[in-house]
C-alpha cells in the first residue's frame, strides 16, 4: 500500500504520522514545495517576536523523526493529479503512483489590488522566507505599516510591537478582528491597541504604495492620511489552495469538499486541513475552517480511513483566542448569535472587559469574551456538550460571568461529575 500526501503542515505531518502507527510496513510520503523541513506557519510569529529561533517553527525533528518513522520526505511541487491513472507528476518530471493520496495543500494568503504591492518593502506573512524578509526590514524604531487585523493580523501585529516598530494597522472593517468578535468587543481592542501607542485606522483602506526613496515606501490611504514606511505587511484573508484539483473531477467550492471520513467525491482521495471544506460542528454545513486543531483532528481522521481503521469526523468547533498585547479575546461556535436566539452581556469600556453569550432556546451556543480569561474554556465546554440549561439560561441572561456555576450545576444534574 503507497500512501501518498501533499503538504508538509500539520495535517499531512499528523496523518504521517497516524498512518504509521496503523501499518508498520505500508509506503508513506509527504510531499512538499517550500525548501525547509514541515514547519507550523502559526509559529512564524514566536520567530518574529525572537521568542524562538528558526528550527523552533519545525514540527518535528527533522534530523531523526520521519527517517525513524520511514516517512519519506519529497521537497518538490506537484504539478498534476491523474486520478485515473492513480499518478501525480512532479515539477521535475518525475512521477509518483499512489494507492491513497491526502490532500493538505492548505491556503495562500490574498491581497486587494493595491498599487504598488510589488514594491520590495511589501510582504505577506506566510513562509518561513517571508519571516526571514520581515525580520531584515522590521527594525526597532522603523514604520511598519499592517494591512489587515483580522485573526493573522493581530498575531502578526503582536510580534511587530515585540521588535519596537512603530506600528499603524488599517482595517477595511469597522473593527478589529471582524470576523471574530462583534462591534462592542472589536472597538475595545482597536482602543486598546491605540491606549498601547499603535495607530489603528477602521474603516479604512490603502489606495497605493508607492517608493520615496531610501529603501523608504509612501503609503496612502482612503481616508486622505499619508505617512512613510520601511515595511508593509499584507494580512488580508487566505483563500483554499484548491487549484490542483483542477480537471480531476473532485468536487470544491470554498474548498475542496469532503464527507465524514475526510474523503473528497474520489474515493481514494482524501483532504484535510485547511483546503479541506468539512463539517462544521454548530451548523452541520460543511465549511473551511482555516486554523490548526482543525488541520491536525483532519489529518488523523483522514489517515484511519486511508488505513481502512474507520472514523468520522463530527465536525469542529470554530473558535479563536488572542493575546493581543496583554488583552486576551475569545470567539466560540456561533458567536454573532442565530435566528430568533437570545444573548446576554456585559460590557465595562473603562476596564477593558466584555462577555457575550448566545442562546437558541436553552442550549449555549455561542460566546465571545474580551478581557474576562476565567472559565474561558467552560465557555467552549458549554457549548460542545450541548447541554439544556433549564434554568440556567435564566440566570446567565442575568449575570453571563455565572459560567462556572451554571457549568457545575447542569453536569452535577447530568451524572457527569
Amino acid at each position: 500500500m503507497q500512501h501518498i500526501i501533499i503538504g508538509a503542515g500539520p495535517a499531512g505531518v499528523v496523518a504521517a504520522e497516524t498512518l504509521r502507527k496503523t501499518d508498520s510496513e505500508a509506503g508513506i510520503t509527504i510531499i512538499g514545495d517550500e525548501p525547509e523541513p514541515p514547519y507550523s506557519r502559526m509559529a512564524i510569529p514566536y520567530y518574529l517576536s525572537d521568542n524562538i529561533a528558526e528550527s523552533g517553527t519545525y514540527l518535528r525533528d527533522p534530523g531523526q523523526h520521519f527517517k525513524a518513522r520511514n516517512i519519506e520526505i519529497v521537497q518538490q511541487r506537484v504539478d498534476k493529479i491523474d486520478t485515473g491513472n492513480k499518478q501525480l507528476t512532479l515539477a521535475d518530471g518525475s512521477s509518483r503512483d499512489y494507492d491513497k493520496l491526502l490532500i493538505a495543500t492548505g491556503s495562500h494568503p490574498v491581497s486587494p489590488p493595491i498599487p504598488g504591492l510589488d514594491l520590495p518593502q511589501v510582504h505577506s506573512c506566510w513562509t518561513l522566507e517571508d519571516g526571514r524578509n520581515i525580520i531584515k526590514l522590521a527594525q526597532s524604531g522603523s514604520n511598519v505599516a499592517l494591512i489587515g487585523a483580522g485573526f493573522i493580523g493581530c498575531i502578526i501585529l503582536e510580534a511587530l510591537v515585540k521588535r519596537g516598530v512603530n506600528l499603524t494597522v488599517v482595517e477595511a472593517g469597522n473593527r478589529m478582528v471582524p470576523r471574530m468578535l462583534d462591534e462592542n468587543a472589536g472597538g475595545l481592542l482597536e482602543s486598546w491597541c491605540n491606549n498601547k501607542g499603535i495607530d489603528v485606522h477602521s474603516s479604512c483602506t490603502v489606495d497605493g504604495i508607492a517608493a520615496a526613496g531610501d529603501d523608504q515606501v509612501e503609503v496612502s490611504l482612503s481616508d486622505g492620511g499619508k505617512f512613510g514606511a520601511a515595511l508593509v505587511i499584507t494580512a488580508t484573508g487566505v483563500k483554499a489552495n484548491t487549484d490542483l484539483v483542477d480537471g480531476t473531477g473532485i468536487e470544491t467550492d470554498q474548498g475542496i469538499l469532503v464527507n465524514r471520513r475526510m474523503q473528497t467525491s474520489d474515493a481514494d482521495v482524501y483532504a484535510a486541513g485547511d483546503v479541506a471544506q468539512g463539517v462544521d460542528f454548530s451548523t452541520g454545513n460543511q465549511e473551511v475552517q482555516a486554523i490548526q486543531p482543525t488541520a491536525t483532528d483532519h489529518g488523523r481522521i483522514a489517515a484511519l480511513n486511508m488505513a481502512g481503521q474507520g472514523g468520522e469526523h463530527h465536525g469542529t468547533l470554530n473558535m479563536n483566542v488572542l493575546d493581543t498585547i496583554g488583552l486576551i479575546s475569545c470567539s466560540f461556535g456561533l458567536w454573532m448569535g442565530v435566528d430568533g436566539g437570545e444573548s446576554a452581556q456585559l460590557y465595562s469600556a473603562d476596564e477593558y472587559q466584555y462577555i457575550n453569550l448566545q442562546f437558541d432556546g436553552d442550549l449555549l451556543v455561542g460566546a465571545s469574551s474580551v478581557g474576562k480569561t476565567r472559565h474561558i474554556g467552560v465557555l467552549r465546554g458549554l457549548i460542545e456538550s450541548k447541554i439544556h440549561l433549564g434554568e440556567w439560561k435564566l440566570r446567565l441572561m442575568q449575570d453571563p460571568t455565572a459560567i462556572m456555576e451554571a457549568y457545575i450545576a447542569c453536569t452535577q444534574e447530568l451524572g457527569y461529575t
